[in-house]
């Protein structure tokens, strides 16, 4: 039997699956750190870095949540390309940013902290504004188990 010229070439075409979690939420609309948190709430006790893009209208309604990554115990893979596509396919007028800490310590690393800047500056330059960036960690001794970039003045973001 003759083999064909290309019959050991590599196939790298692949299925594009996309995981939209929600499509209409409950939560309705994204004001508050609070208001991410509940909607994110599954992300708390989770043993993998989770990152996620909440988009959101010009009203801040909820549109769709959009896993973008899932790491390693203390990190994740994340580009730009990724957290802004859905967002340009839905029309977006903005969006927030929500990873977990496994550890439970919603502090910063540096790393999140620049990845939160590049990120902004991204979407100021396709039109679409980062409104936060919101760590989930857990409640401990009084703390509320969370940290809004926006809040603490971590990074900078548009309006």
């Amino acid at each position: 039997m003759k083999k064909k010229k290309n019959e050991h070439h590599l196939d790298y075409r692949s299925a594009l699956i996309q995981l939209p979690l929600i499509r209409e939420s409950p939560h309705g609309y994204m004001r508050t750190p609070e208001d991410v948190v509940a909607v994110c709430e599954d992300m708390r006790d989770l043993a993998q870095e989770i990152f996620q893009v909440l988009i959101v209208n010009a009203r801040n309604r909820l549109l769709n949540r959009n896993l973008i990554g899932v790491g390693v115990a203390d990190s994740a893979l994340i580009h730009a390309r990724e957290v802004f596509r859905n967002c340009i396919v839905l029309n977006a007028a903005a969006c927030i940013l929500v990873h977990n800490h496994p550890s439970g310590d919603p502090t910063p690393s540096a790393e999140d902290v620049k990845l939160t800047k590049q990120l902004v500056q991204a979407g100021s330059i396709v039109g679409i504004k980062v409104l936060d960036h919101i760590i989930v960690g857990r409640s401990i001794e009084g703390s509320r188990g969370y940290l809004s970039m926006r809040e603490s003045a971590v990074v900078e973001f548009d309006g």
